[in-house]
């Protein structure tokens, strides 16, 4: 009781959650992970939603921008509190250029009677009754085949937008379009909130594109838009029904980035909170093991991607549902053409993270942290594209070796798993970082991405401590 108190969390729901948690996965890891949850304390989120006086300028300045958005949303049997409150959500957007398409497989006729009393009042509501429930993926393709807009969002019938989340997606679009980009999807950071919506929690700041983090889990999720064109060609799939939209993101990933060559900066990430995730019992979001079968089914959308990119491999669920443990069956380099660096994690003698992955500023974004505890969204676990990896704990590409040599001022040599130090090679002053720092920058403009592999190489520090003093 003390330790749930503790959390500032004290719901039912996080009994039913820590009941699944040690069914799954035993004693020790749950120990681990309450002890993560206790150490981290009680976060201070509170979203504020924009001023009225911020969405009226929004209001003005959105008449610059002339994108049409329709905003896709399969309904089934909706509680009547929450299809109101979405809708509501929709048409307060600080941003009018839409239309909200509802596709409706419910039994009962509640829904429909609700849905035409909007639409009576405003004509931007678009409903459209299916003569039978065949999934989420494909009751979403009936509404995504009679879009109109320029771009295409996608909204569970249970959630809501922020405000101004049409706003700034047209806004991102817009300056995008003013230094000669085009964008083809965008997504949002996101919140969740109780069932009432009157408490928001578990903020997810998200980062720009990361292939590598994408290939553990699909953290783009909400608010994610597309291109009409992108998203009526990809369409969503209903055998990925439950991960029908990581599904998507995929393919999207896969066709823009890999196949076409249209480059990075054809995924936006807006780092702004434009999408409210409502969590109640059923919800996946409160419940993860109501709906395993989504789990199951990215874990199956990762293996498709897998098999038509040709790289060999195999997708495993991690400790914590949703996230996934990648292995390839050959050396990554050469599976993957892309990837030019891999590093591994550094711990100190305390079993702490102390280096290893090193963001813009040169600081390792999970340092102290217990060696089992995975972090923030569980990404000190997670395979992810890093700007740098710690010279003590890594593998290069054999094409770029002459860099290497050239920053750091001897040749790289593979040995097992990683590289041999020098006794003579010591951090002084943070000098050892700053050349990470600088081969990494070196490696992306030669066109590799720098990988950081978690679970590789742990024990290296204390080999390395060994031999260096």
């Amino acid at each position: 009781m003390e330790v749930i108190m503790a959390f500032g969390i004290f719901r039912i729901s996080n009994f039913r959650r820590t009941y699944y948690y040690v069914k799954k996965n035993g004693i020790k890891n749950t120990f681990y992970a309450v002890w993560e949850r206790v150490a981290s304390g009680k976060t201070d989120y509170c979203y504020n939603a924009p001023a009225d006086s911020v969405l009226d300028s929004q209001r003005k300045q959105a008449e610059e921008y002339p994108y049409m958005f329709s905003i896709l949303v399969p309904a089934y049997e909706t509680k009547e509190e929450y299809l109101r409150e979405m809708i509501a959500s929709v048409l307060g957007q600080s941003y009018g250029k839409y239309e909200l398409i509802l596709a409706d497989a419910s039994k009962s006729s509640r829904v429909q009677e609700i849905i035409r009393e909007y639409r009576d009042q405003d004509s931007r509501i678009r409903y459209i009754r299916l003569a039978e429930n065949k999934g989420i993926s494909e009751n979403t393709n009936v509404a995504l085949a009679q879009a109109k807009g320029d771009y295409v969002g996608l909204l569970d019938h249970d959630d809501v937008l922020a405000p101004d989340a049409l706003f700034e997606t047209a806004k991102a679009i817009y300056e995008k379009k003013e230094k000669g980009k085009e964008t083809w999807m965008l997504y949002s950071d996101e919140d969740k909130g109780n069932g009432e919506l009157t408490e928001f929690y578990d903020l997810h700041k998200k980062p720009g594109l990361n292939l590598d983090l994408l290939f553990s889990n699909n953290y783009i999720c909400h608010f994610l838009v597309m291109k009409k064109e992108l998203m009526q060609e990809l369409r969503l799939r209903q055998e990925f029904d439950g991960a029908q939209d990581y599904d998507l993101v995929l393919r999207a990933v896969e066709k823009l980035i890999y196949r076409e060559n249209r480059g990075r900066e054809s995924v936006v990430h807006i780092p702004k909170v434009l999408y409210h995730w409502r969590c109640h019992r059923d919800s996946t979001a409160e419940n993860p093991e109501s709906k395993r079968y989504a789990y199951e089914a990215g874990k199956r959308a990762l293996e498709d991607f897998f098999d038509r990119m040709g790289w060999k491999g195999s997708v495993s669920h991690t400790l914590h549902l949703g996230f996934y443990h990648i292995k390839y069956e050959k050396d990554i380099f050469a599976q993957r053409k892309e990837v030019g660096v891999v590093g591994g994690k550094l711990l100190d003698r305390r079993g702490r993270i102390a280096g290893g992955i090193y963001n813009i500023r040169g600081k390792c974004p999970y340092r102290g942290l217990n060696r089992h505890f995975s972090g923030y969204m569980h990404r000190a676990s997670l395979n992810q594209e890093a700007y740098a990896v710690d010279l003590r704990c890594m593998r290069v590409r054999k094409e770029l070796w002459g860099i290497f040599e050239d920053v750091f001022g001897f040749p790289y040599k593979e040995i097992g798993q990683g590289i041999r130090m020098k006794r003579s090679v010591h951090d002084e002053n943070g000098k050892l970082i700053q050349l990470c720092m600088e081969f990494g920058r070196r490696v992306r403009k030669a066109g590799y991405t720098v990988v950081w592999q978690p679970d590789w190489n742990e024990e290296y520090f204390f080999e390395y401590e060994r031999m260096s003093h």
